[in-house]
């Protein structure tokens, strides 16, 4: 079994300079995920959401990006889950980006807010029936016996709702929107001295600073 120090990589694939970055942080990341897009990223809307508990610790988990608004970052989930706990408890959030297929990650920090219940309709309509029957069975990040229960509240939901075109939004399922204030693109280069240039944003103002990697 190989062991972990030697597990490595050398980066080579492309290089990162300020001269050459959009000036607008948030139109180099719709550059950089249309690449993503191209190259067949498994997942590129995949992204680490750090939250922070009641008790100050960490917590982190994978959620999907769903939309790129007025240059916010939208996903979807259960007020009442953990983390929809932890953004209400502190809305201090964390979006991390890893496309290993072009060695690059984004990271994001930013504030939170709920997304409007129009908007969080629109979206619920468009999910899977499945999807929608799952955010009414499951109370996420709740104490469960065992899996029947899920899978019993789901034929009850379908039951409940087989003759309805529209399976409403339940109350407690919603999005949130990640307004950032820090935005740093890492490129992956040879010897560990990877290309790392960060957007600071103060008011409705952009700097671009270098990073040492």
């Amino acid at each position: 079994m190989l062991s972990l120090p030697e597990l490595r990589k050398e980066y080579t694939k492309e290089t990162l300079d300020v001269s050459s970055i959009a000036k607008d942080p948030i139109r180099q990341f719709e550059k950089w995920f249309d690449e993503a897009l191209r190259a067949e990223v498994l997942e590129p809307n995949a992204m680490t959401l750090s939250t922070v508990t009641e008790s100050g610790r960490p917590s982190a988990r994978i959620v999907l990006l769903k939309g790129l608004e007025q240059g916010k970052f939208l996903f979807y989930t259960n007020h009442q889950s953990q983390k929809g706990k932890e953004l209400e408890n502190n809305p201090a959030g964390a979006l991390t980006f890893f496309w290993p297929e072009l060695e690059r990650q984004v990271r994001i920090e930013g504030i939170s807010h709920r997304v409007d219940s129009t908007t969080a309709e629109k979206y619920f309509q468009s999910r899977p029936r499945g999807s929608q029957i799952g955010a009414w069975a499951s109370p996420q990040s709740s104490v469960i016996g065992d899996r029947s229960l899920l899978e019993d509240r789901v034929t009850e939901l379908e039951k409940k709702f087989k003759d309805q075109e529209l399976i409403p939004k339940p109350h407690q399922w919603g999005g949130y929107a990640i307004d950032p204030f820090e935005i740093e693109f890492w490129q992956g280069r040879p010897s560990r001295l990877h290309d790392r240039i960060v957007f600071y944003k103060t008011e409705d103002t952009w700097t671009i600073r270098r990073l040492a990697p």
